[in-house]
This record gives C-alpha cells, structure tokens and sequence, in this order.
C-alpha cells in the first residue's frame, strides 16, 4: 500500500452521509497514513473546518442529506479555506470539471480504493 512520506502528518476530513461509507473511507485514508475527521453532512463538515485548521484534504460525496451538497461543499470550502484539495465521489453524478475546484478529483462510486489512496497521496 503507497503511503506519502509525509502523510501522518496531513489530516484529511472525510464527509459522507452513508455510515458504512464514510467508515470504509476514513479506514483507507487512515491505511495510507493520513490523520482523519469524519461528518455525516455539510453543516458537520464546515463546523469541523472551522476548528481543524490542520486539514488539507477533504473526501467527499456530492449527494448528502442536509442543505448543502458535496459540490455546494467544496466550493464554499475553497472560497474559505483556498488550501483545501478535494477528492469528490459520486455513484449517481459526474461533474464537470468546471463545477469542482481547481485541482480537485472525482471518482465514481463504487471507487477503486487503491486509486482513491494514490490521489490522496499524491495531493500531499
């Protein structure tokens, strides 16, 4: 399994509305040595960047419960935090690029996990 030379050092917030789901993410961004967070929505998730200014990449779902969606999400995210990277997940929706911030990527559920784990890597 890659992991990124500095990646305990870098703290991911994974943000899915599915338990089982965001369990199975949380578990591989731990697994490539990455510091994780986890909400279950937007509003959870933006509360979480608020008091976690350590993280740098957020995993997360374009359809949530709640009134913001994943993509609603990072956007407000990069306007606040521009740091921020982004992996986006959807099984429903593909996005454009235009509608993701700079640099962010999307994979389509279900995700290979060995693929979602090198983009992490590689956005250290």
């Amino acid at each position: 399994m890659e992991q990124a030379a500095d990646s305990r050092k870098v703290t991911v917030l994974v943000v899915e509305d599915e338990a089982l789901v965001r369990l199975s993410a949380v578990a591989l961004a731990e697994d490539h040595g990455f510091c994780v967070h986890e909400a279950a929505d937007a509003e959870q998730a933006i509360a979480i960047l608020e008091s976690c200014p350590e993280i740098r990449i957020v995993l997360t779902d374009i359809q949530m419960v709640g009134k913001m969606n994943g993509l609603e999400l990072a956007a407000y995210a990069h306007r606040r935090w521009p740091p921020l990277k982004f992996i986006i997940v959807s099984g429903e929706v593909a996005p454009s690029p235009q509608d993701m911030p700079e640099g962010s990527r999307f994979f389509a559920k279900p995700y290979d996990a060995s693929a979602v784990g090198r983009a992490l890597c590689s956005m250290v």
